[in-house]
């Protein structure tokens, strides 16, 4: 069975999602506060790591922080419903993927699936692929993407997006199809998944060369990567 580790300080939720998580082939281990669940999440031997926002001692974005400056372990986020600001923030620190509370222990369980495909080799239709774009280069096989020759750290969501996005480079990709191949959920309008992802990836590229921007908004349609893949 595969380890995921819960951060949570909801024992009776930590206890409900082992329930759901087991029959389904994973093995739930839970830690109650930041402290400890960076501890255990840098011993290492987890596939997946669920972590909540709200932590006694440091906080779930602190935890975060501080695990990605060592790890590239997959995390899920929970956070409250309202909590634009924190999910945002999740991705920008290096979150995988975000759900609100309260929500479907079910829900969960694809959410881990689906971020699990990502990560795993093999899990891109052609392993081999090796994109190139203006400074950027993407190498699927490897799951590393480079700017100007240096290592550009993705998490999977946003190497599954810049991948969809180099892919058609120089064309309109929709909020539709990049919900379903990067986020593997259908549209919503209340779903900010994708324009927070958006953001992020906007960030860690930073401006082309020229200074003008990578990835535009078509508004009411979807983004593009602005800079056409040589020979296209």
């Amino acid at each position: 069975m595969e380890r995921i580790l819960a951060v949570d300080d909801d024992t009776a939720l930590t206890e409900l999602l082992a329930e759901y998580l087991e029959p389904e082939g994973f093995s739930l281990e839970a830690v109650h506060d930041g402290e400890a669940g960076v501890a255990r999440i840098l011993a290492g031997g987890y596939a997946i790591v669920v972590l909540d926002v709200m932590l006694p001692g440091i906080g779930g974005l602190e935890v975060l922080r501080r695990v990605r400056k060592q790890s590239q372990v997959p995390v899920i986020m929970l956070t409250a419903r309202q909590a634009t600001a924190d999910r945002v923030l999740g991705l920008e620190v290096g979150a995988d993927d975000y759900l609100a509370k309260p929500f479907d222990p079910r829900e969960l369980v694809a959410r881990v699936r689906t971020v699990l495909r990502r990560v795993r080799p093999g899990s891109v239709e052609n392993p081999s692929e090796f994109i190139t774009a203006d400074d950027l280069t993407l190498d699927s096989g490897r799951r590393e993407v480079r700017r100007e020759g240096q290592v550009v750290e993705l998490t999977s969501a946003e190497f599954a997006l810049l991948r969809e996005l180099l892919v058609s480079a120089g064309k309109v990709v929709s909020r539709d199809d990049l919900f379903r191949t990067v986020l593997e959920r259908e549209f919503s309008m209340l779903d900010r998944g994708i324009d927070n992802l958006i953001s992020a990836v906007r960030r860690k590229l930073g401006p082309a060369n020229d200074g003008g921007e990578r990835i535009k908004a078509i508004r009411g349609i979807g983004y593009l990567y602005a800079h056409s893949r040589p020979g296209k």
